[in-house]
């Protein structure tokens, strides 16, 4: 049977973004193995909630396993997947972990970028340009944070290792815990003579420009994780990532419904009573002729196969959906209503006499 992801987190189907990173942040915090060390039923419900939240926090993926699609993980445990279970922790608690500490070394802010791309691109797929304005490293020293010539020097109260042991006297006797160097501020080095650019920080704000790979198939609300791409923190630190969030533009031409396009082809009385053919735009460019039967009725569909959107991060086209919407007229001349009257006697109809629309002209 099939996990429900909404049920191993306790939440509604309806939950909204936040109350998913609560119930995991609580059930984490319950069932981590390092707060149940051999309890095995907890390290499996503490994955299954990682898994949960993995495919609910991120929009695309949680309404594609709401329609029923398949939700392939990888090997979410082993850091594969979607970037491994260590940047989920990350993503919710921070670098601190479920439980607080932590080596005291920085890591970069990530970075959230939004950027337009049009249906046709939504569909095929593109490359775009993203410009943003975060740290990055120091052009001077290099992310170093020491002066030109210089170099960093091995911090003499953690002898390197970031984090100094620290005695406290308690009722219980005496404690001793971890805590980062508050010399070197968990680098495990210093500098004597400072970048004069950065003043030793080893980081400088600057305008970047990152090229983005957009897969075929996104849809409003889809983002793009590109690691490491977002804003550097400075020597002995990781940068964080670039997030690209994706608004898809609408085009006048066609709606979208999952990876199908739906295209309105407008038919008059005659047309649809006596069969046509018609023009329908393609999403790729050019048109493809469509063949209206005679008695078509208005909402009647066809389908051109694999004219649709890109299906994200998997093979084929969804379908482009023709339907038909037939127009009553509304400013018949003389004639036309002479001839419509004249059609109504052949199929013994009654329509009033005199028009409505006349009635309302004079």
């Amino acid at each position: 049977m099939a996990i429900d992801y909404y049920e191993v987190l306790g939440v509604a189907r309806d939950a909204q973004p936040e109350e998913i990173k609560r119930a995991f942040r609580r059930i984490a915090r319950e069932s981590h193995p390092d707060a149940n060390p051999g309890d095995v039923n907890a390290e499996a419900r503490f994955r299954q909630a990682a898994e949960a939240y993995e495919v609910l926090s991120d929009p695309e993926r949680r309404a594609r396993y709401d329609r029923g699609d398949t939700i392939d993980l990888g090997d979410l445990f082993g850091g594969g997947g979607f970037g491994g279970l260590d940047d989920i922790l990350r993503s919710v608690f921070g670098d601190a972990g479920p439980f607080g500490g932590g080596s005291g070394r920085a890591r970069g802010r990530d970075v959230l970028v939004r950027v337009d791309v049009g249906l046709a691109e939504a569909a095929f797929g593109t490359e775009t340009e993203v410009t943003f304005r975060a740290d990055t490293l120091c052009s001077v020293c290099g992310g170093d944070g020491a002066a030109p010539g210089t170099g960093r020097i091995t911090c003499a109260t953690c002898g390197g290792a970031g984090q100094v042991r620290v005695a406290r006297r308690s009722f219980l006797g005496t404690m001793m815990s971890v805590t980062t160097c508050p010399d070197c501020q968990g680098i495990g080095s210093q500098v004597d003579d400072p970048c004069s650019e950065c003043l030793g920080s080893g980081v400088e704000p600057a305008n970047q420009s990152v090229s983005v790979e957009v897969p075929p198939g996104v849809s409003t609300g889809t983002r793009l994780r590109l690691s490491g791409r977002g804003e550097a923190a400075g020597p002995g630190s990781s940068p964080g990532d670039l997030f690209v969030e994706i608004v898809v533009t609408p085009d006048d031409r066609f709606s979208r419904e999952d990876d199908d396009l739906v295209h309105h082809v407008a038919l008059g009385l005659s047309e649809a009573a006596l069969g046509t053919e018609v023009d329908v735009p393609l999403i790729g460019g050019g048109v493809e002729k469509v063949e209206i039967p005679a008695g078509t009725q208005p909402g009647w569909a066809t389908r051109i196969r694999g004219e649709g959107m890109g299906r994200l991060g998997r093979r084929g086209r969804g379908d482009m959906v023709v339907v038909a919407d037939v127009v009553v007229p509304v400013d018949l001349s003389g004639d036309e209503e002479a001839a419509l009257r004249q059609y109504a006697d052949l199929r013994k109809e009654s329509p009033s006499h005199p028009s409505r629309w006349r009635r309302a002209r004079r």
